[in-house]
């Protein structure tokens, strides 16, 4: 009689290169996650546009920075049980189609309470979009070269960012603040009919949840040929096993510490940077920058997100939680430099340069330090919840300045309080290291196997 033949998936992802497949998965993630951090920079590279046309204070434009940032809060956190349920695929391809369409709808808007809703719903679309992406990613990836290639493609935030504001440096003067919007919504509605042609399933997420054979080995096929004839397929883990799924694995016993620091850290980390993206063009103008000056420079905060890429390998190498430590805790320092050089602007490209780098890194990286730390059964979830909490984070940032500026803060007065809250990301990254488990995609020593019968048949 013919053994049965048997493929661990872990085993095999791990063993055939990174090869054009995974790249396009890689990829078309990446282009997710940068359109995402185009659109939601967008609305504060065009607040100063708006302020002038339509004849608002400052602190009226806290709604409308505030609104996607809820809306993204929210997304995450339906998206992800979601994926955990029903799988990645699809709740990818409608979000990044719901995001399209509301914000190139946003450049419509002709008044504050239609922009403030409009922007809530790409919000939910952002958000979902974002924390799928990452899962999915990570899905794909060896599990050598997890937090290198999550890292990576996470990247594609801070960059999307930054185009967003050189973009709108040039769109504005020649074609109005709703251009920016409108460009914004047309890119992913085109690349959501791509994903719906070409993003596959996770295969990790079938195998753990008994999808039918012929789906898995076609999607393994494309990674390498040796799953052909394979019958049944498990899947091999280096996180510690619960009983749970979804939400309830998050909160169990063995991961919630970890899971609260994680949220923490999130939230601390966006309450910087979304303080500093939202109103970083504000301050500089009231500095004495000119509009110009002030958006091209504040666009070095959030490019310097690209150092997540070095800050992947190094948590593939040694441990991730104090790599992500080390940096939120020198960008504490880099922002308290900020604060005092406002009046040199020699001085003041490097220190916003250096602190985009370290805090941007570390926010980024947040992303990694999830997925590499639940199974597959809570990953989709794991992520979403610290990536909605952190949303929240972002929406304090935007309404801390907007209060801090009403009660006549300096700008060093400023940058000292978002410091605290670097520091804080600090603290909270240690405590999960320190408390564990200590999971990490370079780590096998604690292995379970997932061993689900597949369907024979095609569903």
């Amino acid at each position: 009689m013919k053994a049965e033949s048997i493929v661990d998936v872990e085993t095999f992802i791990n063993a055939n290169p990174f090869g054009k497949f995974q790249k396009r998965v890689l990829l078309m993630c990446f282009v997710i996650v940068l359109l995402d951090g185009f659109d939601t920079a967008a609305i504060g590279y065009i607040a100063p546009a708006l302020l002038g046309e339509w004849h608002l204070a400052k602190p009226a434009l806290a709604p409308v920075l505030s609104a996607a940032l809820l809306g993204l809060a929210f997304g995450a956190l339906l998206s992800g049980p979601m994926s955990d349920r029903i799988g990645r695929r699809v709740p990818i391809v409608a979000a990044v189609l719901l995001f399209g369409l509301t914000c190139f709808a946003s450049a419509f808007a002709t008044s504050v309470g239609q922009l403030t809703v409009l922007r809530f719903v790409t919000g939910v679309g952002l958000g979902a979009a974002m924390a799928n992406a990452v899962t999915m990613a990570d899905d794909f990836s060896p599990t050598q070269r997890r937090s290198t290639i999550t890292s990576l493609m996470c990247c594609g935030f801070p960059l999307g960012a930054a185009v967003g504001g050189l973009l709108a440096a040039w769109l504005i003067p020649h074609a109005g603040w709703r251009s920016v919007l409108a460009v914004g919504g047309v890119i992913p509605i085109l690349h959501g009919v791509l994903l719906m042609i070409a993003m596959p399933e996770s295969v990790r997420f079938m195998v753990a949840n008994g999808k039918p054979a012929p789906r898995i080995r076609a999607v393994l096929a494309q990674i390498g040929s040796g799953a052909a004839h394979a019958e049944r397929f498990t899947l091999t883990e280096s996180a510690p096993s619960t009983r749970f799924k979804g939400l309830s694995l998050v909160m169990s016993r063995l991961y919630v510490l970890g899971s609260l620091m994680l949220w923490t850290a999130a939230f601390m980390g966006l309450v910087v940077c979304y303080a500093a993206i939202n109103w970083m063009p504000i301050l500089l103008r009231d500095a004495g920058l000119s509009a110009t000056s002030a958006t091209l420079l504040s666009v070095l905060f959030p490019l310097g997100g690209v150092g997540a890429v070095v800050c992947g390998a190094l948590m593939d190498r040694f441990n991730p939680n104090l790599v992500i430590a080390g940096c939120y805790g020198l960008a504490a320092i880099s922002l308290l430099y900020i604060g005092q050089t406002v009046g040199n602007l020699a001085l003041l490209v490097p220190a916003v340069l250096l602190a985009g780098v370290l805090l941007n890194t570390a926010q980024v990286s947040m992303n990694a330090l999830a997925a590499a730390f639940y199974p597959t059964e809570g990953r989709g979830t794991g992520v979403a919840c610290m990536l909605g909490i952190g949303r929240f984070g972002g929406i304090a940032g935007s309404l801390l300045v907007a209060e801090l500026i009403s009660r006549h803060f300096s700008f060093a007065g400023v940058f000292i309080t978002v410091a605290v809250a670097a520091a804080l990301a600090c603290i909270a990254v240690l405590i999960k290291h320190i408390a564990g488990p200590q999971i990490s995609s370079a780590s096998h020593d604690v292995a379970r196997t997932i061993d689900h019968r597949t369907q024979s048949s095609q569903v």
